[in-house]
């Protein structure tokens, strides 16, 4: 992993990024592999979780040592099975408490979870929280529309929602959290922008030239 995470002092938490999808917007590429700003998305999105006690990708994609990588059975079954197979990947080490869900197709993956770390963390230091209360944060964008794959939640809470849930399959990340109790960050809408389409690649290419130093 490239050194250069978000350094913090907060309870341990593990990753899950959903590097899947049939990316029909960008002509069927593999998402996660296209670059920006000479790094692959997913790669973008893996040093902002470098943190994390451990992490699974969830999909067809190269992943750097000691990350792990999965998929859901059979491929393609949208977010939520993609939730369930990253759980389950990392079953086996003992899960942390808490789990990071994140796409793989954040245009500005580090800024974003710092926002959304930076709350959390500050929450579970607060004598004025209690956060017993709550299942999980998730940025919000400028509307207040939480944004469902930007968020840290309890382990256990997620599991529970996805037996609750049943099949994960073509099922929305919306339905998944629909019983939990969630902190909603407010967040510009740059933070929570994601590459979808070649013309939102082009905006960010153009974006962070322009905030390189002179």
């Amino acid at each position: 992993m490239d050194p250069g995470g978000l350094v913090t002092d907060q309870t341990p938490f593990d990753a899950v990024v959903l590097a899947g999808g049939a990316a029909e917007r960008l002509g069927g590429a593999s998402k996660a592999d296209v670059e920006l700003d000479g790094r692959r998305l997913v790669d973008r999105v893996l040093v902002s979780v470098a943190d994390a006690r451990e992490i699974a990708v969830v999909g067809d994609v190269e992943v750097p040592e000691g990350v792990h990588s999965t998929l859901e059975d059979p491929p393609l079954g949208g977010p939520v099975a993609g939730v369930a197979a990253g759980l389950d990947a990392l079953t086996a080490t003992d899960p942390a408490e808490w789990t990071v869900v994140l796409a793989c197709d954040l245009a500005d993956p580090l800024p974003a979870l710092g926002r959304l770390l930076a709350a959390w963390s500050y929450a579970q230091r607060s004598d004025d929280v209690d956060t017993a209360e709550y299942d999980g944060w998730c940025l919000a964008d400028s509307t207040g529309y939480p944004q469902w794959l930007l968020g840290i939640h309890r382990t256990a809470s997620l599991r529970r929602a996805l037996d609750q849930l049943g099949s994960p399959r073509d099922q929305s990340m919306k339905s998944l959290l629909a019983d939990s109790v969630l902190v909603t960050v407010p967040a510009g809408d740059d933070a929570v922008a994601d590459i979808d389409t070649w013309t939102d690649h082009a905006h960010w290419v153009e974006r962070l030239r322009e905030q390189e130093p002179s």
